[in-house]
């Protein structure tokens, strides 16, 4: 069984969302957000460290997967990302699990159909996929879309080590 806890980083809430995958589908296990708190840079960090590294502990992940830092407009809001993401690895890291990163184009392109995605069309689908009752709130929405588009290139990975005798499109 593969369980896979996505995390969506914030200098502010940083969303989590744990999925595994039974049978042939993924399967909703939790999410939320952790609500980053602190008067400096210092105590935020240790804020999602600890957050991450609890989340952990309680729903016991087999791998993980985090969004990568993009670029936006604002330097400084990126390095802020570039210190949450940082904090929030090095607790998977320390739990002595495997980290995936996934480009924010890619978690839409795997979950909804297309890179440029709305937040809300990510809510949507992901509603969708693991059939729940309400829409998550969007940070947790987007870390279950990472736990998701994660689950779908494992799965695409272990679909095609399974195909023997298959090279450039023909059969031997």
């Amino acid at each position: 069984m593969i369980r896979v806890l996505g995390i969506d980083p914030g200098s502010r809430f940083t969303g989590y969302g744990v999925v595994e995958w039974q049978g042939s589908q993924p399967i909703y296990v939790a999410s939320g957000c952790i609500r980053v708190t602190g008067d400096d840079l210092a105590a935020k960090l240790r804020c999602i460290y600890h957050g991450v590294s609890q989340i952990v502990d309680m729903y016991r992940p087999t791998e993980t997967a985090i969004e990568q830092v993009f670029m936006a407009r604002n330097a400084d809001s990126a390095l802020k990302l570039g210190q949450a993401r940082g904090a929030a690895i090095l607790a998977m890291a320390n739990k002595e699990l495997p980290v995936a990163e996934y480009a924010a184009k890619k978690v839409k392109q795997s979950v909804v159909g297309k890179g440029n995605a709305e937040k809300w069309q990510v809510q949507h689908m992901v509603q969708s996929l693991l059939q729940l009752s309400a829409k998550p709130q969007a940070d947790a929405a987007d870390a279950l879309a990472i736990a998701l588009c994660h689950l779908h290139t494992q799965q695409s990975l272990v679909r095609i080590g399974s195909v023997s005798g298959v090279r450039r499109g023909r059969m031997r």
